[in-house]
Formats: C-alpha cells, structure tokens, sequence
C-alpha cells in the first residue's frame, strides 16, 4: 500500500510538471506568434512613415525653387519687381570690364627693391 502511494504521488508529480511544462511551451509559441505580428505592424509603420518622409521632402524641394517662390510673392503676397527708381546701390559701382585691374603683385614692392 506504502508503494502504490507512492507511485501515485510521484505519478501526480509527473503529470503535473507535463502539463506546467505544456503550458509554458503554449504560452512561450502564443507570446512569439504576438512578436511576430507586431514587428509585421512595425515594419509596415516604418515603410508608410519612409512614403510619407519622400513626399514631403519631395514637397519641400518643389517649395525652394525659384519658380514656386515667385509664385507665392506675386500670387499670395502681392509683390511684384521694384521699378528702376526704387532701386537703391548698396556699394561702390563695380569696375568697368575694359578697365585695367590693379592687382596687389605690382602694388607691392618687389623683393629685390627691399635688399640692402
């Protein structure tokens, strides 16, 4: 009689550490099959939010060409050319092309002028 309880608590212990391990198992394949969905959903995120970086860049170079910049100062602000008489020079008058250019190698003295 002392065996056979023996045998059935060891039997129980058996069962018990099966199906503690079966159900580990399960919950460890169910929590991997989750992962697995969520890198899907992530890695579908990333490629919409990459689409979604190449259209406003995109967008963003159309905005900085010279084209669309004139179009929104004439169209939205109302801008338009300065007349000649608005114009006003910031500066000396740059040099006339068939003047000569002074250059600063015969503006300084030579070296031989220099020796003693």
């Amino acid at each position: 009689m002392r065996n056979e309880r023996a045998f059935l608590v060891l039997w129980t212990l058996a069962v018990s550490a099966a199906t503690a391990a079966f159900v580990l198992h399960l919950s460890l394949r169910v929590r991997a099959v989750e992962l697995g969905y969520e890198l899907g959903r992530t890695h579908a995120h990333i490629a919409r939010l990459r689409e979604v970086k190449r259209v406003l860049e995109l967008e963003l170079s159309s905005h900085k060409t010279p084209e669309r910049v004139e179009f929104v100062a004439r169209t939205l602000l109302g801008m338009s050319e300065p007349s000649l008489d608005r114009i006003l020079p910031a500066g000396p008058l740059p040099a006339e092309p068939d003047a000569p250019v002074e250059t600063s190698a015969s503006a300084a003295p030579s070296t031989e002028e220099q020796a003693p």
